[in-house]
């Protein structure tokens, strides 16, 4: 029995639609960041990316669990003396909704060139309305 190896053509990416509403960051981003990869797939390939195309609605309805809305920062440094910032999730969440389910998702996936391509993939909206209608993205539950 032979290895099946994926070539570029036989891959088929399918678009789907994860309604973000009342969902928990953390799961919601890990279910994302296996459709993202392909591993749902039985021709998933680790070095390929074989992933679909993710569309994320009402990215602002978005949850976490316990006091992790007050108590959650995210750390980024500017690269000069004393650079450290800080900003809590509620802050980020008034700022940008989006960066915060995309920030979660970049995380679980491969940190390469590889991982870089799969991100592309990822299209959020904070409101209820895309405008990916015409790719027919079918209705993803978790």
């Amino acid at each position: 029995m032979k290895t099946y190896t994926v070539k570029p053509g036989d891959i088929k990416r399918s678009w789907f639609v994860v309604d973000a509403a009342d969902q928990v960051l953390g799961r919601l981003s890990s279910n994302i960041a296996q459709i993202l990869r392909g591993k749902h797939k039985p021709m998933y390939t680790p070095h390929a990316d074989t992933g679909d195309f993710v569309v994320v609605i009402n990215a602002d309805k978005i949850r976490l669990t316990g006091n992790k809305a007050d108590q959650k920062t995210y750390f980024r440094h500017t690269g000069f003396p004393g650079g450290a910032r800080t900003t809590t999730f509620r802050a980020a969440m008034m700022k940008d909704p989006s960066w915060v389910i995309e920030h979660a998702v970049k995380g679980m996936l491969p940190h390469n060139r590889l991982g870089r391509q799969m991100i592309k993939k990822l299209k959020i909206y904070s409101g209820d309305e895309h405008p990916h209608t015409a790719q027919k993205p079918e209705d993803l539950r978790f």
